[in-house]
């Protein structure tokens, strides 16, 4: 895991990021503030074969800007055979110009990366990782995503409200990551776009997930408070993310 902060970074954290490898291929799932300094710490970042982004928040993409830089300025990268995938939802590739444009480089990304924008029916082939989505609710078009080969699945909820999307995407599956941003639902009250700790560990029983981490939530908020309130909807144990932290499914 290289990043699990909200909008806002935890003192030395990073937003939305989490490294998944399986065989010899790594894919970047979210690239958020902070994450690509996190990402050098645990690898080249030349050996990168994909990136996938849930949406278009900066908290989850705004790090492909250095991403894209030293891919075509780092000593040696620029010489690279190839460019890594980027699989974005869609107009990714409206808003990365925009974002780039307002200083002159609105090619940035596309000229560092391939660029794909996926529909929530698709199915990425990535090596020996199938990558499927589905839509779920927040406050822009975001999608969870589901990662699995034939060792087991990882399903990343992304952003999300109260939804049945992500327990349909989740079925069974070995580990589950859900946000719970928000400590009281009454703090999210009118248009949902996050969930509790609780809301999330109730989510996680009707997925019949065999793991829950929560993450997506802010290091001022009370760790112990958010573990048992998913405990309690959950019924089994639940994990709190921390940056740093490996999961083997």
């Amino acid at each position: 895991m290289l990043g699990k902060s909200p909008a806002w970074q935890d003192p030395g954290g990073a937003c939305s990021g989490y490294l998944v490898e399986a065989g010899d291929r790594r894919v970047l799932l979210d690239c958020g503030n902070g994450v690509f300094a996190k990402l050098r710490l645990a690898c080249d970042f030349a050996a990168v074969d994909a990136v996938v982004v849930s949406h278009l928040h900066a908290d989850h993409f705004i790090d492909l800007v250095p991403f894209a830089y030293a891919l075509g300025l780092a000593p040696g990268a620029g010489s690279a055979a190839r460019r890594p995938a980027l699989y974005a939802p869609p107009g990714a590739g409206e808003t990365l110009r925009r974002v780039t444009g307002a200083w002159g480089s609105p090619e940035l990304v596309e000229e560092a990366f391939e660029l794909h924008e996926y529909d929530a029916g698709e199915v990425l082939d990535l090596g020996p990782l199938q990558v499927s989505f589905r839509e779920v609710p927040h406050f822009i078009l975001t999608h969870a995503v589901r990662m699995r080969d034939e060792r087991g699945s990882f399903t990343f909820g992304a952003d999300c409200g109260p939804n049945e999307a992500i327990v349909e995407l989740a079925r069974e599956t070995d580990l589950l990551m859900l946000e719970a941003t928000v400590a009281q639902a009454a703090a999210a009250d009118g248009e949902r776009g996050h969930l509790t700790a609780g809301e999330a560990g109730e989510h996680a029983r009707r997925a019949g997930a065999r793991r829950l981490v929560l993450t997506h939530r802010s290091a001022d908020l009370d760790e112990a408070r958010a573990r048992e309130e998913a405990q309690r909807t959950f019924g089994a144990p639940v994990e709190v993310a921390h940056e740093g932290a490996a999961y083997v499914v």
